[in-house]
């Protein structure tokens, strides 16, 4: 049977530390649907369509991921695609309590159907566990060098919202 995860988030903008997440979730399940979440109550940066569209590209040739986004309740998003599994980074201590919550109100709203939706908690690369959406767009904003944070695509959607001349290599 095969085994299908979400990985929800409004990667306002997806970072290498998303994708490291992703491509630990690919080791445990046949498929991941990034969802990509349309928070306007965060005051995204990038328009839930441009965030699709970059995590699209930043997750080009991994094998068994589909990025699409949505609104309204995960659970429902998951169960209608037939998810087993919520997937979600843990940076640090910090995160756990927001997402601890966050797991057991998913649970009790999946519990109606036969098998309540699991929630699988993935530590990204100890390289990533500073890194942050909200770091990068604050580094960039500022002219800070991001490459090493971001795929090549964002770092270049990064400088053209921030207008900042992109340098000739």
């Amino acid at each position: 049977m095969k085994k299908t995860a979400i990985y929800p988030g409004s990667f306002d903008p997806v970072t290498n530390g998303h994708l490291d997440i992703l491509k630990r979730a690919l080791r445990i399940f046949d498929s991941v649907i990034v969802a990509v979440t349309d928070h306007r109550s965060k005051g995204p940066l990038f328009s839930v369509q441009e965030r699709t569209a970059l995590f699209r590209q930043a997750a080009q040739g991994l094998k068994g991921v589909s990025v699409e986004n949505f609104n309204g309740l995960l659970v429902n998003y998951a169960r209608k695609k037939g998810a087993c599994a919520i997937v979600r980074g843990l940076r640090a201590v910090s995160d756990f309590e927001y997402e601890f919550q966050m797991a057991l109100m998913n649970r009790h709203l999946s519990q109606r159907k036969k098998e309540p939706l699991e929630t699988v908690y993935m530590m990204p690369d100890e390289k990533y566990t500073y890194l942050s959406s909200s770091l990068v767009k604050e580094v960039s904003r500022l002219g800070g060098d991001i490459s090493h944070f971001v795929p090549r695509s964002v770092s270049a959607a990064l400088l053209t919202k921030n207008r900042i001349p992109v340098k000739k290599t």
